[in-house]
């Protein structure tokens, strides 16, 4: 992932660098062609959280019109804004002002106006006192369409539910507060940002839904519409197999691999008896099957076999481990 940070003229917060790791919370939005919206979003970002220390992570993910220069005019010590080369998509523009911020809590929202600050402190104190990894926001009152947005999102909201096994109301909100040890080890790419409630289930993560306001869209254009159905069909799809099967492939591939493997032999058995007493076998439809079924089930099993060596090398290259550990307790004492 390629981008340059752009911060101010001037030091922002303190002159030690290891200021940055004392914020309590970094807002990422990413923006693409919101010239309209940058200023008054940055005004009620500064007004819901003023008091605490904080900074906004604004990630223009290559937009052709203002947005960037608007932005820069924008002169705040808790504005660090990041210009990604060229548009990457929501997914990555998130991971990169993911990776930039450096609060104790990242809250990632949309830069279109429609998610409310406000609602930020009251996700903040919920994380905190609940100890939860991730709060995600639910639009109670939802000011989008209702044919070409609100029902398709109803169906796709409940397709991932039942799917997953992670019961939140609202997927496509992207106002969501999480620990920062929890975003900044999400895996967040393509456009998983519609499933970043599964990658937080992933690691284990506690999540709880809120409430929150929702607001229709006063300038700019829509970036979201229908023709998402298919790739949210297949990220889905993506999602499925990487919270089941991730840790151990083997497991999904060997078992449909015998599944397909052992009719296969038996078909081929079976044949070779008839060969055997003098039938013959090479015009029927039954060798053709018993043939395709024992190749497949064949490459099902080496398929599962080399994706298990891929994760093995996955985990191993880069030092990761399969479990990742809360709390250590000594008595009743925390010691991590």
């Amino acid at each position: 992932m390629e981008y340059f940070v752009v911060l101010p003229a001037f030091t922002p917060y303190k002159d030690s660098p290891q200021a940055f790791s004392m914020l309590d919370i970094s807002v990422v939005i990413a923006v693409y062609n919101e010239e309209e919206n940058v200023k008054p979003l940055l005004d009620q970002v500064h007004a819901a959280l003023s008091g605490m220390e904080f900074e906004i992570v604004l990630v223009n993910d290559g937009s052709t019109d203002q947005t960037i220069a608007e932005a820069k005019k924008y002169n705040s010590p808790h504005v660090k804004l990041v210009q990604l080369m060229k548009n990457y998509g929501q997914s990555s523009a998130m991971s990169a002002g993911i990776d930039v911020a450096s609060g104790a809590y990242i809250v990632t929202m949309d830069g279109d106006l429609q998610n409310d600050p406000s609602d930020i402190p009251a996700m903040l104190q919920l994380a905190k006192e609940g100890e939860w990894d991730l709060v995600a926001g639910t639009r109670a009152n939802r000011k989008d369409g209702m044919f070409l947005r609100k029902v398709p999102s109803r169906i796709a909201n409940r397709i991932i539910r039942r799917s997953t096994g992670v019961r939140i109301k609202d997927y496509g909100c992207s106002l969501k507060v999480f620990t920062a040890d929890i975003a900044k080890n999400m895996g967040m790419y393509g456009e998983l940002h519609r499933f970043i409630p599964v990658l937080v289930s992933m690691q284990g993560g506690t999540i709880t839904q809120m409430d929150v306001k929702h607001h229709a869209r006063q300038f700019g254009q829509s970036k979201y519409g229908i023709g998402r159905t298919f790739r949210v069909v297949a990220d889905l799809m993506l999602m499925l197999f990487m919270k089941k099967w991730l840790a151990r492939p083997i497991h999904l591939f060997g078992k449909w691999g015998m599944f397909v493997l052992l009719p296969g032999i038996g078909i081929d058995i079976y044949l070779l008896i008839e060969k055997i007493m003098g039938e013959p076998i090479m015009n029927r439809s039954l060798t053709i099957l018993g043939v395709l079924l024992t190749l497949g089930g064949i490459q099902l099993i080496t398929f599962g076999i080399v994706t298990e060596l891929q994760m093995r090398t996955y985990y191993e290259s880069q030092g990761k481990k399969p479990y990742r550990i809360r709390n250590i307790f000594v008595g009743k004492n925390k010691v991590n």
